[in-house]
């Protein structure tokens, strides 16, 4: 893609940083490089998403059984209030942009930073601190928050429990979420290398863009909708609790705008990354680059338009229940426009399955199942019957953990060599590719059995004929949890004790395979010019790559 082969630096990232000093922890709470910036987001997410892990399992260990088995009925809704608002605002939201955002925006964009460092720093900071007020939430008067990570009024107006603190707390991370947005949507359009117009960007880039736009538009509703909740709770002016001549309503169309349009700030990314990793492994241009590109702005335009598909059962005329249904299914093209170009991109082409390759195969399968579950759940007789059951859970779970979710690890595997400079172990990888596959099935799958034969979500206890399939799923939440840990014990050995990568270990060649690993301070030693198509691997006969 540039006009030359990967240049070694003399220093790393890690060896030279923009602070005084470029060792100590100041040198990295303090540092406005992208690449610093994106690992104290890895660490914080990481963090963060093993707790919401940990109240996963326990509340698996709560309905392993029928009745009360580890916790009574008020801690139950606490934690799963708690295991929401951790994966949704903590994990899932910022993960992919954040982590990997940040550290490889600017180098396949052949940038040396984003376009505002130092408002970068400030997004990060910003992140940490709503972070921190949810778990100060946690010990303020009253107790955790038990609403769900909804909030849905009137429960929220009125409940005891501390609920003004994390929905503050939801308001801070919505800043972060913003900052971040607009940062990358300057960036791409001023910082990008000589060469590069938009349709050189490679897709990663395209829908980070597509993403970000959601991240400024849409945040900014929800942070007014839940200040309104906050208001209504200290003030009782009436705006959503009936009892004072509100309108409950009102409250989930507005929570809707928002939260709709923000599971494609979940997803958009992860498709990026999935439409980088599937070229690299079959060593063939990407089918339909510029149908994927505007499949990403379609879907992020598309997505605003279908938020009350969650409410059919509210109360809404039959007309808007049959528009929202016919928009919901609308928004499905351009998602398969995606998976028919992946799969024919890999058709005919040289498939080298390693750890990365393996990991997005199990997203296509996974997210599948999700996505047509999801239009079971857009018909509007069928989301009826289940609505509010555990097929909406397992539906949920498919999409976002074994769609984002999956393409974290994806991601991970996939620009760890250039992250960090060092290999992990491949086989151990792979193993936990397959053992993830397995692990997520057995603990998602019978949610959509029980869904399916009325099993409500949320429910603390159920009925006996429930039992065999609530053990199996919670047998699964124990193997996940043991790969999960597994995962990060061959990421965190490998760091300490892996052997150094080369530069290009899979064969890449979007920019951030042409310097360094880990990259130098300023992305690459001498100015990149771009003369290729993005996924141009003729180049690979100019570039210096393992080929083994």
């Amino acid at each position: 893609m540039a006009d030359a082969n990967a240049h070694v630096a003399s220093k790393s990232f890690f060896e030279e940083g923009t602070t005084k000093s470029s060792k100590g922890i100041r040198s990295w709470l303090f540092s406005t490089d992208h690449k610093r910036i994106g690992l104290m987001y890895l660490v914080t997410i990481t963090a963060f998403f093993f707790v919401g892990a940990l109240f996963g399992v326990l509340m698996r260990l709560e309905l392993m059984s029928p009745g009360e088995t580890i916790m009574g009925a008020q801690e139950y809704n606490t934690l799963f209030t708690l295991h929401g608002v951790i994966m949704i605002f903590l994990f899932i939201i910022p993960g992919i942009p954040a982590i990997f955002g940040n550290f490889f925006l600017p180098l396949q964009l052949g940038a040396k930073d984003v376009a505002f460092p130092r408002l970068n720093l400030l997004s990060y900071w910003i992140y940490l601190i709503g972070s921190i007020l949810v778990i100060l939430s946690l010990f303020m008067q009253g107790g955790p928050i038990d609403t769900g990570w909804t909030f849905y009024v009137p429960y929220s107006v009125r409940t005891t429990t501390s609920v003004s603190l994390p929905l503050f707390a939801a308001f801070v991370l919505g800043f972060s979420s913003i900052l971040t947005g607009l940062n990358f949507i300057v960036t791409i359009h001023r910082m990008r290398a000589p060469g590069m117009n938009f349709f050189r960007m490679p897709l990663f880039v395209w829908s980070t863009y597509a993403t970000a736009w959601i991240q400024v538009i849409a945040t900014p509703v929800v942070g007014i909708t839940i200040l309104l909740v906050i208001i209504e709770r200290s003030f009782g002016v009436g705006i959503f609790d009936p009892a004072l001549g509100g309108d409950p309503i009102l409250f989930q169309h507005m929570f809707w705008i928002y939260s709709h349009p923000a599971v494609y700030i979940m997803i958009l990314p992860a498709m990026g990354v999935v439409s980088e990793i599937i070229p690299t492994f079959s060593r063939r241009t990407i089918f339909g680059y510029t149908p994927i590109a505007m499949s990403s702005l379609a879907i992020a335009f598309v997505g605003y338009l279908v938020w009350a598909h969650h409410m059919f059962t509210s109360g809404m005329s039959d007309t808007s229940r049959v528009i929202f249904s016919l928009l919901t299914y609308i928004v499905a093209l351009p998602s398969g426009v995606k998976v028919f170009n992946w799969v024919a991109t890999m058709y005919k082409g040289s498939i080298d399955p390693k750890p990365p390759f393996n990991w997005v195969m199990s997203f296509v399968f996974l997210f599948s199942i999700g996505g047509l579950t999801g239009l079971v759940l857009g018909s509007i007789t069928a989301d009826i019957h289940v609505h509010d059951t555990y097929f909406v859970v397992s539906h949920f779970h498919y999409v976002m953990f074994g769609g984002t979710g999956t393409i974290v690890f994806a991601a991970m595997y996939y620009w760890f060599p250039k992250m960090f400079g060092k290999m992990y172990n491949i086989k151990w990888a792979n193993l936990n590719a397959l053992f993830y596959f397995i692990a997520f099935n057995t603990l998602y799958f019978p949610k959509f059995i029980m869904g399916y034969q009325g099993m409500p979500r949320r429910y603390y206890d159920y009925l006996p004929e429930f039992a065999d399939l609530q053990m199996l799923s919670t047998i699964g939440s124990w193997l996940m949890f043991a790969t999960l840990v597994s995962i990060f014990l061959n990421l965190y050995l490998a760091v300490k004790k892996g052997k150094k990568a080369h530069h290009n270990p899979w064969g890449g060649v979007t920019l951030e395979w042409h310097t360094s690993s880990p990259p130098p301070l300023l992305n690459f030693d001498k100015e990149i010019t771009v003369n290729h198509e993005p996924y141009d691997f003729s180049q690979l006969k100019e570039l210096d790559y393992e080929s083994k």
